[in-house]
C-alpha cells in the first residue's frame, strides 16, 4: 500500500475520532438543556474527554506539519491555538456550578468544532480518493500477458471464424 494513502487513512481515523468526541459532547450538552442529565454527570463525562481531545488535536496538527501538508496545517492552526489558549487560561473544563451559565457558549463552541471536523473529514476523504487512484500498479505485466494471450487466440482463428465474430 502506498505511504500517502496510509497517511490519509490515519488522518481519517484521527479526524473521525475528533468528530465523534465533539458530537458526543454536543449531544451531552443538549441533553443537559433538555434536563435528561444532571450537571454533575455532564461535567464528569465531558471533562474526561476534553484533555485527550486536545492532545489528539495537537498531535493531528503536528502530524500535518511534519508531513509538510502546509494547507492542512494552516487550516488546523487556528483551532489548535484556541485550544492552547483555553488550556493555558484553565478554561477548558466545565465547572458544575457554572454549567447553566455557559451552556449556550459551550454548545456553540462544540457546534463550530463539529463543522470544522466535518469539513476536514470531507477534504481527507477526497485526498484518500486521489491518493488511491494514483497508486503505482505493480502487476502491469499481468495485463500484458492477458492482452498477448487474447491477441494470440484471436490470431489463431481462421478467416471464417473472424467473420463470425464480427
Amino acid at each position: 500500500m502506498a505511504w500517502e494513502l496510509m497517511y490519509w487513512l490515519i488522518c481519517f481515523c484521527v479526524d473521525l475520532a475528533l468528530f465523534a468526541s465533539s458530537l458526543y459532547q454536543y449531544v451531552m450538552l443538549t441533553d443537559l438543556e433538555a434536563d435528561y442529565i444532571n450537571p454533575y454527570e455532564l461535567s464528569n463525562r465531558i471533562n474526561q474527554l476534553v484533555v485527550p481531545e486536545f492532545i489528539l488535536h495537537i498531535v493531528f496538527c503536528a502530524f500535518f506539519l511534519l508531513a509538510r501538508r502546509w494547507f492542512m496545517f494552516l487550516v488546523t492552526v487556528p483551532l489548535t491555538s484556541y485550544i492552547v489558549m483555553l488550556f493555558v487560561k484553565q478554561q477548558h473544563l466545565i465547572d458544575v456550578t457554572e454549567v447553566f451559565r455557559v451552556l449556550n457558549t459551550e454548545k456553540k463552541c462544540r457546534l463550530v468544532k463539529l463543522g470544522f471536523y466535518f469539513c476536514l473529514l470531507a477534504v481527507i476523504i477526497i485526498r484518500i480518493a486521489i491518493s488511491g487512484i494514483f497508486i503505482p500498479r505493480a502487476g502491469s505485466e499481468e495485463l500484458d500477458i492477458r492482452a498477448s494471450l487474447t491477441l494470440a487466440a484471436f490470431n489463431s482463428l481462421t478467416s471464417e471464424e473472424h467473420a463470425v465474430i464480427f
